[in-house]
């Protein structure tokens, strides 16, 4: 059975960073595609980034230059670092995993339970 656990989120003041971690188990991490998406309350999944088991990565326009995924097969364990924090990125974040880069860009349908990243002005 898969399972992702995310981790890191908190409270931060604008203009600073947070790691966020998401371990993943029962799957063989690194033929995996992992994603990061966040949502608001009121509103749909965002996606944020993603990237594949070649480390090729993928960014949200909002975040591009702020955000970096990054993967440790080793310790079967995926990664946004975000720095720059704004008020704008307050949400539940959410780690994902699919085989397929396009579905975990999009629609996956394994995910995390969320860790919450609440950025004050």
């Amino acid at each position: 059975q898969v399972q992702l656990v995310e981790s890191g989120g908190g409270l931060v003041q604008a203009g600073g960073s947070l790691r966020l971690s998401c371990a993943a188990s029962g799957l063989a991490f690194s033929t995996y595609c992992m994603g990061w998406f966040r949502q608001v309350p009121g509103k749909g999944r965002e996606f944020v980034a993603a990237i594949s088991w070649r480390n090729n990565t993928y960014y949200a326009d909002s975040v591009k230059g702020r955000f970096t995924i990054s993967r440790d097969n080793d310790k079967n364990t995926v990664y946004l670092r975000m720095r720059s924090l704004t008020p704008d990125d307050t949400a539940v974040y959410y780690c994902a995993t699919d085989r397929s880069l396009v579905v975990v860009r999009k629609t996956p349908n394994l995910w995390g339970q969320g860790t919450l990243v609440t950025v004050s002005s």
